[in-house]
């Protein structure tokens, strides 16, 4: 997989550049801004940016709006934002988008280092991965709104599943389930959740974020 890396922490990008490289991946280029991330972007094309939230100059949201950009000019490049923090504002803008091929991960929550290979692969291969802290601190702005009442307890569980980017068999695995009781599950949050008519790899994302904006 052809990479680039956003961090401003060079120990970070150079530990990350060192682990990728021995994966067999080819790191493309390794910046420690926006500005700079764009620009490597443009110039080399990768398959997958992974990229810091918060980043010069002002290290607030540098990097998930750099990811925002890079949906809107290069819809083909996945993006896997790896951070420390949540920033909902953007995070929504970003999860929300009709593409697959998008990640967030939280670094200190990333407990081995198969974790973080196994995300990106999803990334890479047009899935999506998401830590359940992110998407559970995002579902806290819709309280006031729940589009998630009129589910079963087993349907959340399924769903849950399905915002970290896991197919109908490992989430027939993780819950001891068969695949076709999956489906029905999934079929039942679409319903629900008025996606039946939405196509495309994209409304099992939207199944859970759709209404985050809202």
């Amino acid at each position: 997989m052809r990479l680039i890396l956003a961090d401003d922490s060079i120990l970070l990008r150079e530990g990350l550049v060192r682990l990728l490289v021995e994966e067999g991946h080819e790191v493309l280029a390794a910046v420690g801004d926006g500005a700079a991330l764009l620009a490597a972007v443009a110039h080399e094309q990768p398959d997958v940016c992974v990229i810091d939230v918060r980043m010069p100059p002002t290290h607030t949201a540098e990097g998930l709006q750099a990811a925002l950009e890079i949906r809107a000019r290069w819809p083909e490049v996945g993006v896997l934002m790896l951070s420390q923090y949540v920033e909902k504002r953007y995070a929504t803008e970003l999860l929300t988008g009709e593409s697959a091929r998008v990640g967030y991960l939280l670094k200190d929550r990333v407990a081995q280092v198969g974790e973080f290979l196994d995300a990106l692969d999803r990334v890479g291969s047009g899935r999506a991965a998401f830590d359940p802290e992110v998407v559970r601190q995002l579902l806290a702005r819709t309280t006031h709104t729940d589009p998630l009442a009129r589910l079963t307890e087993r349907e959340r569980e399924v769903l849950r599943h399905m915002a970290q980017g896991h197919t109908n068999a490992s989430i027939s695995t993780a819950l001891h389930i068969s695949q076709s009781a999956v489906e029905k599950h999934v079929n039942a949050i679409f319903d629900k959740l008025d996606l039946s008519h939405t196509t495309g790899y994209s409304r099992r994302v939207l199944a859970i974020l759709r209404y985050l904006g809202s």
